[in-house]
């Protein structure tokens, strides 16, 4: 459907810097392309995982090119907050979807929406998911911009099996689930010959570091990659028998991805 004959909006998946707004003054076509930025300075409707940081990635884009309205009088939508309570999850199912609707009610009455997380592209590894859902349901355009995916910056610069590879998310935090689920990982890594990838939260790092170390088996390569595209910015890939003979320091303030791949 071409755009001139739409009568309906579009729900445009609006990439964001990888770095949690630290270079808030920074320029931002060093992380993101000049169409994109131009792209999202046209809309007028945004719906973020945080109102106070999209407004900061705002100003940064109206930096570069000028911005359809003013910051304040753009409309901005805050995403539902995921109900962590799992015997409340259906419950709470059924609101998130009104709220979802209500999000995308600019788009349905033809005007573009905005989504916008915190880092990289949205609903990757991300929130936003659910509204890109929706968005298909309703039979809306879903629009994604290019941009930078921490995952796959790793992944690249990690060496690994980039043929074959799958992201697990977050490992348990319980120190013997995780344990579990280290070694049920890396027993589908070597069936597969595929990386396997995970996040956590930097606060862990050290934690989730030390788990792979001591989990995974000798012969195991392991990736870490910290706070990829910031100045400060590190990824190394080494056996497991090395890194247990190296020193194990990772800031627990940045970022960080964990790649692995069996022998």
């Amino acid at each position: 459907m071409s755009r001139a004959t739409q009568t309906t909006g579009t729900l445009v998946l609006v990439p964001n810097a990888l770095d949690f707004g630290a270079s808030e003054l920074g320029d931002l076509t060093a992380a993101l392309p000049l169409p994109v930025l131009q792209r999202a300075a046209t809309i007028a409707h945004w719906v973020v995982e945080d109102a106070k940081s999209a407004r900061a990635f705002l100003r940064r884009v109206a930096a570069v090119a000028p911005l359809r309205l003013p910051i304040q009088q753009l409309d901005i939508q805050e995403l539902p907050r995921a109900d962590k309570s799992a015997e409340r999850a259906a419950a709470k199912a059924t609101v998130s979807t009104a709220e979802i609707h209500l999000l995308l009610a600019p788009a349905r009455n033809g005007a573009d929406v905005a989504l916008l997380t915190e880092a990289g592209l949205p609903a990757v590894a991300d929130p936003g998911a659910a509204l890109v859902r929706e968005a298909h349901t309703l039979g809306l355009r879903v629009e994604p911009l290019p941009g930078p995916s921490a995952l796959m910056l790793a992944l690249a610069a990690s060496g690994l099996n980039g043929q074959q590879f799958a992201f697990v998310g977050y490992l348990p935090v319980n120190a013997e689930e995780r344990a579990h689920r280290i070694r049920e990982l890396e027993t589908q890594s070597r069936r597969a010959h595929q990386t396997q990838i995970a996040i956590e939260t930097p606060y862990r790092n050290p934690a989730i570091l030390k788990a792979l170390v001591d989990h995974l088996q000798p012969a195991t390569r392991l990736a870490v990659a910290c706070a990829l595209t910031w100045p400060q910015g590190w990824c190394r890939t080494q056996s497991v028998k090395a890194w247990r003979t190296s020193e194990l320091a990772i800031d627990n303030r940045l970022p960080a991805v964990y790649l692995w791949l069996a022998a």
